[in-house]
């Protein structure tokens, strides 16, 4: 059982950086590979950014490369998403994961923090 908790969203400028902690409980922590995934008002959830275990691969929407950055602390238990250049379309509540696999489907995680909510104004 792992339980996950966001934190450091907010409202921001447009072009302006935020960066979202996700803190989870529990001891297997580096057994997990982490993902971000994001939900705009009246849209689905889409990914955004994974992690491995060991933090030595990443991967990426589209949408965000080049702009966030996914990284973890396992001696903290704590997996980070850094946004830079964010836009109006980052807007939405930003949600943490926890999977056993490899992948960027939402239905493949196991474990979901309560989200975060980031706002970008134009």
């Amino acid at each position: 059982q792992v339980q996950l908790v966001e934190s450091g969203g907010g409202l921001v400028q447009a072009g302006g950086s935020l960066r979202l902690s996700c803190a989870a409980s529990g001891r297997t922590f580096s057994s997990y590979v982490m993902g971000w995934f994001r939900q705009a008002p009246g849209k689905e959830r889409e990914f955004v950014a994974l992690i491995s275990r060991s933090g030595g691969s990443t991967y990426y929407a589209d949408s965000v490369k080049g702009r966030f950055t996914i990284s973890r602390d396992n001696a903290k238990n704590t997996v980070y998403l850094q946004m830079n250049s964010l836009k109006p379309d980052d807007t939405a509540v930003y949600y943490c994961a926890a999977t056993s696999t490899w992948g960027w489907v939402a239905a493949g995680y196991d474990y979901w923090g309560q989200g975060t909510q980031v706002t970008v104004s134009s």
